[in-house]
């Protein structure tokens, strides 16, 4: 069983209660705060030692060109990457004549608190300094998700013994150290920018410092401002300096025993590509001074009211498993943290918490990250589309450049461009066109808001749908094919009609020309016309799925079964994942699969396989799918669950749940795993729940594995707020909001009415032999039916 390693364990908190200096950058993506705009890092408040330190903006970025040993047409240009912009968290703290470290003196208690319902980060520090000195410190951080520009930090210490003589020195550092470094092999890990913030104007009154930056490249600019409120022995005395790169207020004052000397810090950043540096000092300053009058106990009281509204919607609980209770939360925290107030950017994949993948968003957005946003947080996930409508234009011409028609949005990107240099994974991954149109039709079902669907909605649908019928083409046979391309699974590039691919992209025709026919005049203006909409339908209906009728299952991709398979056996667990130890070519030409593909179309286009097809489909890709990607364990759990295989969805669910928390890819230190956390959530509500959202009409078939008594989760769709509960006896439904709701269990219809709660047995699940998994590739076991 996964159990916590670094942590105790706690329904509403990451509690960590001695530092161990080994994991600290893991730590650092784990205690990180954000509210999708702004993201700090977990770093100690002194700044050193440092895994990694970061404070990020979302959506800032500088541009790097991307070297190619051959040129070839078509290939993007210049890559965009995460930038580490002027760090506010520094509060540097002096006892007597000793500037405090944990790695010198004697750290007598270090504790650490991510509070998921306060949505702050605690600290708290028992010191003696090597003269011997005793002191103890709290501090608590904060990022505000009621305040989109606004952090802080209250900063307390507390002399023992005789007292001692304190400084505390507030500061803001431009281009700090700490930062990746170029050469390292990952290619999930950031590229290295060098003193990438080119200084503009520093500023200091009072207790205000302000510096404002700008990046050559992207003509970013940015406004990172500080200002204080101290608490203390009268005799405190404070200087004030700032100059090009760094910024500080030192409050010095002489303690007594048992006395405190307390320093409260308002932070505020303002960036922009368009606004004069004037404009962006007005917008950090107003910020500041916004933050400033609502006051250190109305910031903590806004974001707890935020948070019990979000948890109000969002909670799932998991009774009999307490280390799973704390996961879930603590996976729905960071992705609520991830986009609350992205605000029309994109959500990356390691959110703010960290610079791997360079900041790059990818479509682990729209197919893991939205689902729940869009039952939890939907103006969170409302706002990510509309990012993508926002880029819409940069979509259009990708695929001019590619000679095709509609929108080729980017594999990977923060400002809408292709970063990918390496095209058979990403130019050819079409499908992330489908999963935006996926994301837009879910979330037109579940918040049915008329002008998000014809302003945002229907322009994305129709430009996706373009794409699919100039990227294929009918047969011979009148069947509509999409050659060469490459389907969720990366092991497996540029291969003729991947069914996932070609399933989301049916998915997306139909619904294009069903939105045609709804916004009618809106349509017209997009030059869509009736021939076109009529291909887009022909195109649907005659969509081609590949399937191996000798071996009686679905193909990945067509042909896919007919390849060699990859040598598992001979396969030594060093060599994981692949793609750092074997060539593409090798990879491209066997079976063998980095993540559920073929498995994620069971799932997303579920209501297009039959149970018979499910079942046989997961058991002849399991043996093939060695995981080598965080995005693969929540779709096997899901899929798992449905068919039947509770004890094995129960392992792949702990896999996504635990995956930063244990630090499962050994890759948490570069940020967290954004959509496996997102995972959990999936695996819990549409795995065990049994949750479908097939065209707006929601089902259940919820199964709970062996280790969990009793599952709760609410779905809010269209107004009307579901509470489903499930134990071992049967399922329980309520309308908590709404009049009148329509769901079906295991395929029959329940018609809820609020203040009503209707319960139904649920069928006893198949008696199913485990399916293998690749050699040592198996799930860590969280049931007890798992291997050891």
């Amino acid at each position: 069983m996964i159990e916590h390693t670094n942590y105790s364990v706690d329904p509403w908190a990451i509690r960590e209660t001695a530092l161990d200096l080994e994991t600290l950058a893991q730590t650092e993506s784990v205690f990180a705060l954000s509210n999708g705009h702004i993201g700090m890092r977990g770093n100690l408040d002194e700044g050193e030692p440092a895994g990694l330190a970061g404070t990020y903006l979302n959506g800032l970025h500088e541009i790097r060109p991307l070297p190619y040993a051959e040129s070839a047409y078509g290939n993007p240009e210049a890559g965009e990457t995460v930038v580490n912009v002027t760090d506010g968290k520094l509060m540097r703290l002096h006892v007597d004549d000793e500037l405090f470290d944990v790695r010198y003196g004697e750290l007598l208690h270090h504790e650490r608190v991510l509070d998921f319902r306060g949505g702050v980060l605690r600290r708290a520090v028992h010191w003696r300094s090597p003269a011997g000195a005793e002191v103890k410190i709290t501090s608590t951080r904060l990022v505000s998700l009621t305040q989109r520009g606004a952090a802080a930090i209250l900063y307390e210490v507390e002399t023992l013994g005789d007292g001692a003589r304190l400084v505390v020195q507030s500061e803001l550092v431009a281009n700090e150290n700490g930062q990746p470094h170029g050469d390292h092999p990952d290619p999930r890990a950031a590229a290295s920018l060098t003193a990438p913030l080119k200084a503009e104007e520093s500023y200091h009154d009072d207790l205000r410092v302000s510096l404002v930056h700008r990046l050559e490249r992207s003509g970013h600019r940015l406004c990172a401002t500080m200002d204080h409120e101290i608490e203390g022995p009268e005799n405190c005395k404070t200087t004030v300096e700032a100059d090009r790169d760094a910024g500080r207020v030192i409050v010095a004052a002489d303690v007594p025993g048992g006395g405190t000397l307390g320093v409260l810090k308002y932070i505020a950043y303002g960036w922009s590509s368009h606004r004069s540096l004037p404009s962006l000092r007005a917008q950090a300053r107003g910020s500041l001074a916004e933050a400033k009058h609502t006051g250190w106990e109305g910031l903590c009281a806004d974001q707890r009211a935020y948070l019990d509204a979000f948890w109000e919607r969002a909670d799932v609980e998991v009774d009999g498993d307490p280390e799973l209770q704390q996961a879930v939360r603590f996976a729905l925290f960071h992705v609520l943290q991830a986009g609350a107030r992205a605000e029309r950017r994109a959500i990356p994949a390691k959110g703010l918490t960290g610079s791997g993948y360079d900041g790059h968003a990818f479509w682990d957005t729209e197919a893991y990250v939205l689902p729940v946003l869009t039952y939890t947080a939907p103006d969170a996930a409302g706002d990510a589309l509309r990012w993508r409508h926002a880029t819409l234009h940069l979509a259009q011409e990708r695929a001019q450049q590619l000679g095709l028609g509609g929108a080729a949005f980017p594999w990977r990107t923060i400002a809408g461009r292709e970063c990918s240099g390496y095209w058979p994974a990403g130019t050819a991954a079409m499908h992330l066109g489908a999963d935006i149109a996926g994301a837009v039709m879910r979330y037109q079902h579940a918040v049915q808001d008329p002008d998000f669907a014809r302003e945002v909605g229907l322009p994305l649908l129709v430009e996706t749908a373009r794409l699919w019928t100039s990227l294929g083409h009918h047969d011979r046979k009148g069947r509509f094919r999409l050659p060469g391309v490459t389907g969720p699974d990366e092991y497996s590039a540029l291969q003729d009609d991947n069914a996932y691919t070609n399933l989301m992209a049916r998915s997306n025709l139909l619904g294009a020309a069903d939105a045609v026919d709804r916004h009618a005049e809106e349509a017209r203006a997009l030059g869509v016309h009736p021939d076109e909409v009529g291909a887009w339908r022909a195109a649907a209906e005659a969509m081609h799925v590949p399937y191996d009728g000798i071996l009686d299952v679905h193909m990945q991709a067509e042909g896919f079964t007919h390849l060699d398979k990859w040598p598992f056996d001979d396969t030594p667990p060093e060599k994981y994942p692949l793609l750092l130890n074997y060539p593409y070519f090798s990879l491209y030409r066997m079976q063998v699969i980095k993540q559920a593909d073929l498995v994620m179309a069971l799932y997303t286009c579920g209501d297009r396989f039959t149970d018979e097809q499910k079942l046989r489909a997961f058991r002849y890709y399991e043996p093939l799918t060695v995981r080598d990607s965080s995005l693969s364990a929540a779709v096997q759990a899901i899929i798992a669950a449905e068919t039947g295989h509770l004890d094995l969805a129960y392992d792949y669910l702990g896999e996504a749940a635990f995956m930063d928390l244990h630090d499962l890819e050994h890759n948490t230190r570069d940020g967290l795993h954004i959509a496996s956390l997102a995972g959990s959530w999936l695996a819990l509500v549409a795995g065990f729940g049994g949750f479908r959202d097939y065209d707006g009409k929601l089902s259940f078939a919820p199964r709970l594995p062996p280790g969990v008594g009793r599952l709760a989760f609410r779905i809010t769709v269209a107004g009307c707020r579901v509470f489903v509960e499930v134990d071992g006896d049967g399922a329980s439904y309520a309308l908590e909001a709404g009049k009148r709701a329509k769901v079906s269990h295991f395929g029959d219809e329940v018609v809820l009415e609020a203040g009503t709660t209707v319960r139904r047995a649920i069928p006893p699940a198949p008696d199913r032999e485990r399916p293998p998994q690749p050699a040592g590739r198996a799930p860590l076991p969280r049931s007890g039916a798992g291997p050891e």
